[in-house]
């Protein structure tokens, strides 16, 4: 089975160009979308066979996330259950029977680090958050975690130190959340794989030059790691300014206990 995330940066953009192509031929059973960046109503996707849930911002043209699954699951929940950090739909959890899968869009820390205190008070919510689902079953979050952990996964890590996403800061609270039990999926398959990102910047062709980040990811709980088959970022999909990244799980995840 297989679980794709993207940041499709604004939905309703992508969808006038090849959203539905990739979407069709990635044929996902679970397809996370964050920056959405619209509200209720200002879409409409045609996805026979997939249950879809949208966490929209309040704010208009900002953040949001998505998840389309071919499983229906037992339960839905929206946001992290902390009410000032709640208001930018950064966060879905489906809940099945043997595990829980999470969307998330991380915030940005933002020019000159106008947001970083926000982004940590959030990295140690959502921690907090995730180690509460951890304790009752196994869990795999995935999406734009603003955040490229080591110098391995960015093209040009001196010039881009203390920059946001590549802050002692930011890179200490993820080393913080492997630790607390998580891995980094794409690494555990690909522990030493260079030259592979999921975002570039828009300018000074980065995209062209790969020189990009590798920002999104899908990071699971350590009791989830037996459930994962093979991971994968598709780097030739074009249409954001990020690409989707892929994890395959074993189909007896879904399997009642």
């Amino acid at each position: 089975m297989k679980l794709i995330s993207w940041n499709v940066n604004g939905l309703r953009a992508v969808l006038t160009h090849d959203f539905m192509t990739t979407f069709n031929q990635l044929d996902a059973d679970w397809f996370c979308v964050q920056e959405t960046k619209m509200q209720e109503g200002q879409a409409s996707l045609d996805l026979p066979g997939y249950h879809q849930y949208f966490n929209y911002a309040e704010r208009k043209g900002y953040s949001g996330t998505a998840i389309f699954t071919k499983h229906e699951p037992l339960a839905v929940t929206y946001g992290i259950g902390v009410p000032e950090l709640d208001t930018e739909g950064r966060v879905i959890t489906l809940e099945y029977p043997n595990f829980y899968l999470i969307t998330v869009y991380t915030p940005n820390s933002g020019s000159d680090l106008k947001r970083l205190a926000f982004r940590q008070t959030w990295d140690q919510a959502f921690l907090a958050y995730t180690n509460a689902l951890a304790e009752k079953k196994p869990l795999v979050y995935c999406g734009d975690l603003n955040v490229a952990h080591h110098e391995i996964d960015l093209k040009n890590p001196a010039s881009n130190h203390h920059n946001a996403g590549f802050t002692d800061e930011e890179r200490q609270d993820f080393t913080t959340q492997l630790d607390a039990g998580y891995v980094d999926s794409f690494r555990h398959f690909y522990p030493d794989q260079t030259d592979i990102f999921s975002w570039w910047s828009y300018r000074f062709s980065a995209r062209s030059r790969n020189a990009g980040w590798r920002i999104d990811y899908f990071v699971a709980s350590s009791d989830f790691v037996p459930f994962m088959t093979d991971a994968a970022i598709h780097n030739e999909v074009l249409g954001s300014d990020h690409c989707p990244v892929e994890l395959t799980v074993d189909p007896t995840l879904l399997e009642a206990k």
